[in-house]
C-alpha cells in the first residue's frame, strides 16, 4: 500500500467522512519523480460541525502523525462540513507554488 492509500484508509477509519480526496502534490515540489512527500487532503464530515478550523486540522494531523513524522513533508488540509463544502462551490482550493528546495533560486 502506498502512502496516499494509507492516508485515505486511516482517515476513513478514524473520521466518518462524507467525502474524501487525497491528492499527491509532490510533483509541484523539488523532489524525485514518483515521490509521496506532499499531499492535500479534502475531507468533508458532519463531525466537523461546531468545531473550529484548528481543531479539525489537529484531528487530521493526529490521525496521520506517523506519516507526518516520516516521509510526508507537507500536508494541506481542507476540512469542511457538508454545508461549508456546498457554500464553497464544492471546489478544491489551489495550493501555492513551491518556492523552496532550489525552485526559488534565480
Amino acid at each position: 500500500m502506498n502512502i496516499q492509500e494509507t492516508i485515505e484508509r486511516k482517515l476513513v477509519d478514524a473520521i466518518p467522512v462524507l467525502g474524501l480526496e487525497v491528492i499527491n502534490e509532490s510533483y509541484m515540489h523539488n523532489v524525485p519523480t514518483g515521490s509521496e512527500s506532499h499531499f492535500k487532503v479534502v475531507i468533508i464530515s458532519d463531525e466537523f460541525e461546531g468545531e473550529r478550523l484548528v481543531k479539525r486540522h489537529q484531528r487530521v494531523n493526529k490521525v496521520l502523525a506517523e506519516e507526518l513524522a516520516g516521509s510526508v513533508h507537507a500536508l494541506a488540509i481542507q476540512a469542511l462540513t457538508p454545508d461549508e463544502w456546498k457554500e464553497k462551490g464544492r471546489a478544491v482550493l489551489p495550493s501555492p507554488e513551491c518556492l523552496g528546495g532550489g525552485k526559488s533560486d534565480s
